[in-house]
């Protein structure tokens, strides 16, 4: 059995001991466990932070394996339960929240407002936006990484981050959106998730250009 001690010092070979007194500190509220937050959620236990937060209303559906980090096995389970799940089996010791419910602009502030960093996860471009204004506006010591542009086939290097303003990240290539036309590929997906774990890496570390 691997002990807690064990896996810390197999993160610190790797990352450093200064990296990682910082990373271990880290907490991340994630909205939304579909391929954007399935995959940031899973990168970030593997990146060893203290805490994250997940929040999702749904339950994990067969149209979600070819993109989402989720099996088989967890068809029908809450998305939040199944994320749990998978976490446990790669990182055990990292404290998790969850909310299982809809996030609006209403209830988002009481949700991630004692998160310093917020990535943003969720599939529909309105719901996309009021998150972003409502961490902009209603939590002032949170920033928020959201993803924008990640369907289609195109050269993953079209995937960028930017740094919007000061509080505001933005990974994808902003064009290519789903469509009749424009579908989501697991690879895809998870260069875009790679940005925003990346870039909620780099802020717990200090770095804030984009």
């Amino acid at each position: 059995m691997i002990t807690k001690e064990q896996f810390e010092k197999a993160l610190e070979e790797r990352q450093t001991a200064k990296v990682r007194d910082r990373l271990k500190e880290g907490r991340v509220a994630i909205a939304g466990l579909g391929g954007l937050g399935s995959n940031i959620a899973l990168m970030l236990a593997r990146t060893g932070i203290r805490k994250m937060l997940l929040a999702d209303f749904d339950h994990v559906d067969i149209s979600n394996l070819n993109r989402q980090a989720y099996t088989m096995d967890q068809i029908g389970m809450a998305k939040t339960e199944a994320m749990e799940q998978l976490i446990r089996q790669v990182n055990p010791w990292i404290e998790l929240e969850f909310f299982q419910g809809k996030v609006t602009k209403d209830n988002a502030a009481e949700i991630f407002g004692r998160y310093p960093i917020v990535c943003e996860a969720f599939d529909r471009a309105e719901e996309k936006a009021m998150l972003v204004h409502a961490v902009l506006e209603e939590m002032p010591e949170s920033v928020v990484i959201s993803g924008s542009g990640m369907a289609g086939s195109y050269s993953a290097n079209l995937v960028q981050t930017r740094k919007v303003m000061e509080r505001f990240y933005l990974c994808g290539d902003e064009t290519h959106e789903v469509s009749k036309e424009e579908s989501l590929t697991a690879a895809r997906v998870a260069v875009c998730a790679g940005h925003e774990a990346n870039m909620a890496v780099r802020l717990i570390l200090g770095e804030t250009e984009g």
